[in-house]
């Protein structure tokens, strides 16, 4: 099976601002979904298990697009390793919401949650996330997680699956991260809100957009920009 991943840079569920990449996802778990009606799992982690953002994943994935949509839960221990592994096993694609990205990442290795997704993915089960959902598969993303304020970010390493640098929010984040770029001469990627990329087989195929941008950001001479091709809608 392929294994696809599917980063979002950022924007508001609630207020349907990633609509069309929601579209997007909702279209491929139904590929996936064959004949049978396609199943959503939102996991909140980084927003310590935030029940009205998935309320908010419901409403999108549910009423607008017919999926049946279910949660897990991790942070309070409401539910048992084998209820949670269950619903794994019945997932067409799995969406990580965003948050605290090393909160999320030090819940996942403690649950064994972390061993599920990765089953997930290496199985072809669809992985989506968006902010820390997004940016927690590469070697190096950019968080705020490790500082009590939001204009505070710096480096840290993430799960290694994918190989690179990546930024969230990329809008607002833009003039700090080509800093961090050009002084520690990496190549990397920039999402913006309401933008994602598409990895297949863990490589970076096309970008989706509900408004944003995707980049490319390379160090030579001077940091140079490119925007990584969209999708072609069938």
């Amino acid at each position: 099976m392929k294994k696809t991943l599917i980063c979002i840079g950022g924007g508001e569920l609630r207020s349907k601002e990633t609509i069309k990449i929601d579209e997007y996802i909702a279209s491929k778990a139904k590929q996936q979904a064959q004949e049978k009606r396609a199943y959503g799992l939102f996991i909140p982690t980084a927003s310590h298990d935030s029940m009205p953002y998935f309320n908010s994943f419901r409403k999108t994935y549910t009423s607008v697009f017919d999926i049946k949509a279910d949660v897990a839960l991790t942070v309070y221990g409401e539910m048992s390793y084998e209820k949670i592994r269950d619903k794994f096993l019945k997932a067409d694609f799995i969406y990580v919401g965003g948050g605290d990205t090393l909160f999320m990442l030090d819940m996942w290795k403690k649950t064994g949650m972390l061993d599920l997704i990765r089953d997930a993915y290496e199985r072809g089960v669809i992985v989506c996330g968006l902010s820390a959902g997004a940016i927690c598969w590469f070697e190096n993303m950019y968080t705020d997680s490790a500082s009590n304020s939001e204009d505070s970010y710096s480096l840290h390493s993430g799960l290694g699956w994918i190989k690179g640098t990546i930024s969230p929010h990329y809008n607002v984040r833009s003039l700090d991260f080509d800093k961090k770029i050009v002084y520690n001469n990496l190549a990397a990627i920039g999402l913006e809100d309401c933008s994602a990329i598409e990895l297949v087989d863990d490589k970076i195929v096309c970008s989706i957009s509900s408004g944003g941008k995707a980049f490319y950001l390379h160090k030579e001479e001077e940091l140079t920009k490119s925007i990584i091709e969209p999708c072609i809608y069938l």
